[in-house]
């Protein structure tokens, strides 16, 4: 690990939009429950609750009681341009730097679709911003939206500097997280890896774990815009999550191939099908069957704003730790 240099910038992307507004925040969860005609048979639960298996926070130091300084990188994103306005109308912390490599210069306010601009321009020099922070003696995190391979070395600088990093970085290894892990226990510097900044996401995720112990037949079904990173990430970890619990899924067609049926994730036998169209909300549905009923869990999400109230969480959070910590769903 010692041999990697302190990258701090971002790979170009031609397809980032330099002067996009952040469209309106809309995120929805739905649990439906039906009872066919059939008498349906009560279920017995099972004892001992059910797990995530993702690190437990520890070693939480009281907070700076400052505003909380926030370096987003990957700020001209859609994502990031969302980050930006909602961590300058958020209580307590405020826009400390904007890190890409496009639009350099240009005010972080301006491309997020602000009224009126922040004065503070894109820049592509991470190190710069965080030694600023840590001149000023600022508690500071540093968001992360840019890409894997750039993921340890911007955790690395924050540390560095005193601050304290959240990662958002869906494609990122395990290995990378276990690398993190052992630098930020070292370090005794607070992170979070977060598959997932949805908070109704998280708690489809919670809901699906405390049925599957009541429910032998499970499937996931959901909807994206484009085909990339199917299955999503959401319907990986749903599926991880409610595996190696005791149960078996889908019993009947466990070992079918047949393409129709879907992609089994994981060993226990949950199905996961992808639909994809244009145009179509970003949708995970949880669809679980037991004797004369079907029960289904689901989340939909039309813009990338719904992830803003997690992400705001997640900065109150982080500072309080000394270590790395994995899944939002440790700071609900």
């Amino acid at each position: 690990m010692g041999g990697r240099s302190c990258l701090n910038l971002l790979p170009c992307s031609t397809s980032t939009p330099c002067r996009a507004s952040a469209a309106a925040s809309s995120c929805r969860y739905f649990v439906h429950h039906h009872r066919t005609r059939a008498r349906v048979q009560a279920s017995t639960g099972r004892r001992g609750a059910a797990k995530v298996s993702c690190s437990a926070a520890s070693g939480q130091a009281p907070p700076s009681q400052s505003t909380i300084k926030v370096v987003i990188v990957g700020a001209t994103k859609e994502i990031g341009r969302a980050a930006i306005a909602a961590v300058s109308m958020a209580r307590g912390m405020e826009l400390a730097g904007a890190i890409d490599t496009q639009c350099i210069g240009q005010d972080a306010g301006e491309i997020s679709g602000m009224e009126e601009p922040l004065e503070i321009p894109v820049l592509n020099d991470l190190t710069m911003v965080l030694g600023s922070i840590a001149q000023s003696r600022g508690t500071g995190v540093v968001v992360d939206f840019s890409e894997p391979s750039l993921v340890y070395d911007n955790v690395k600088q924050a540390a560095a500097f005193g601050l304290s990093s959240i990662v958002y970085v869906p494609k990122i290894e395990m290995d990378t997280v276990t690398e993190l892990s052992a630098f930020c226990e070292k370090a005794s510097m607070g992170c979070l890896v977060a598959p997932t900044l949805s908070i109704g996401s998280v708690l489809l995720q919670q809901a699906a774990i405390q049925a599957s112990f009541h429910y032998n037949n499970v499937e996931i079904v959901e909807s994206r815009p484009n085909p990339s990173d199917l299955p999503s990430q959401d319907a990986i970890q749903i599926a991880n999550n409610i595996s190696d619990l005791g149960q078996i899924y889908n019993r009947e067609d466990m070992d079918s191939d047949n393409p129709s049926r879907g992609q089994v994730l994981g060993e226990d036998g949950v199905r996961v099908h992808s639909m994809v169209l244009p145009g179509i909300a970003s949708s995970t549905s949880v669809i679980l069957s037991g004797p004369g009923e079907i029960y289904t869990l689901k989340h939909d999400v039309t813009n990338v704003r719904c992830l803003m109230p997690g992400l705001i969480l997640a900065i109150r959070k982080v500072i309080r730790l000394k270590n790395l910590i994995y899944g939002l769903e440790k700071f609900l």
